[in-house]
């Protein structure tokens, strides 16, 4: 390897994502979520979707247990949502619009989508867990800006062509 992880990182930040929160309840009924740039549709048929997640975050053991879980596509306006969720904090839930939808899964409230996922697989992945979920509920808008990452800062996208 002629790299090291920092340079390999700068190289990965060159392709601007999207930005998800992923929720789910423990088994003791506590919201947990967490800020999550690695999604990725997988199948239409069927309708599979993944998420990378770090070994070391502390929802790992939740996140990657949990029957079920939602993912949440954050618009333009939701910054503060991806900031306190990316956040290790006892508080991240104080204040978040969200509902309980089948399986008392916290789904936020105002995304521009929410997918509602069974645990279809988890995968071992280097220094993270590659979680693929099957839709088995989803909701979108039609009106709003994505918030996107691209090289370690958060941006906007302007006008369609």
């Amino acid at each position: 390897m002629t790299f090291d992880s920092v340079t390999f990182r700068r190289a990965l930040g060159n392709f601007a994502t999207g930005v998800t929160v992923v929720t789910a309840r423990d088994d003791a009924g506590t919201n947990r979520g967490i800020t999550v740039n690695s999604f990725s549709s997988v199948s239409l048929d069927p309708p599979l979707i993944l998420f990378c997640l770090d070994k070391d975050a502390l929802s790992v053991d939740c996140l990657s247990m949990a029957e079920r879980f939602a993912v949440n596509v954050l618009r333009e306006e939701q910054h503060g949502l991806s900031v306190r969720f990316s956040m290790a904090a006892a508080d991240k839930w104080d204040g978040v619009a969200y509902d309980l939808w089948p399986g008392e899964v916290p789904v936020l409230r105002g995304c521009l989508a929410n997918l509602l996922c069974r645990r279809e697989s988890l995968y071992e992945g280097g220094d993270h867990l590659i979680i693929v979920g099957r839709v088995e509920r989803l909701q979108t808008v039609e009106e709003g800006s994505p918030l996107v990452y691209f090289q370690s800062g958060y941006r906007t996208i302007g006008p369609g062509v």
